[in-house]
């Protein structure tokens, strides 16, 4: 489809949004500055499955550039790890050191139960100072369910 198709089909969809009566949308027009969200928007939830060290590294940047944009106090971080995300959260792990420096920040990271189980993983084997969840992914529904902003980098 050419570029000129695309912008006339959008162009026609925004128009029958806007006569069936939907509410026009403005991008960008209700962005608010940091400074101005209300606290209880500004929680975080952030998803890591994989055992990627980028990937890591980058929820873990993600988390701090969070908390130094809108200040520690003032925001909740958490990052849930499972499936093949858990092994990053092993004594050994590439990542090991950016997680202990995250949980010293007051970053909340949580490991999967169902995970650990399924992999034979103990609490032992992982980094100490974990919180820990069930299902990794109901975790993840619930917290975006008391309104935290969800992240999978």
């Amino acid at each position: 489809m050419t570029s000129g198709k695309l912008r006339q089909y959008g162009a026609a969809a925004a128009c029958s949004l806007t006569l069936c009566g939907a509410p026009s949308i403005s991008i960008g027009a209700d962005m608010k500055p940091a400074a101005q969200m209300s606290q209880a928007s500004k929680k975080v939830v952030i998803q890591v499955s994989d055992a990627d060290p980028k990937k890591w590294a980058l929820a873990l940047n993600n988390a701090e550039n969070v908390q130094e944009d809108l200040g520690k106090e003032n925001v909740d971080v958490e990052i849930v790890a499972y499936g093949p995300g858990l092994a990053m959260l092993k004594l050994e792990s590439e990542a090991g050191n950016q997680v202990k420096k995250a949980l010293a920040n007051g970053v909340k990271v949580v490991a999967c139960e169902n995970t650990m189980r399924k992999q034979k993983i103990s609490r032992d084997d992982l980094l100490p100072n974990l919180a820990y969840a069930k299902a990794g992914v109901v975790e993840l529904m619930a917290k975006q369910a008391e309104g935290y902003a969800y992240i999978r980098p």
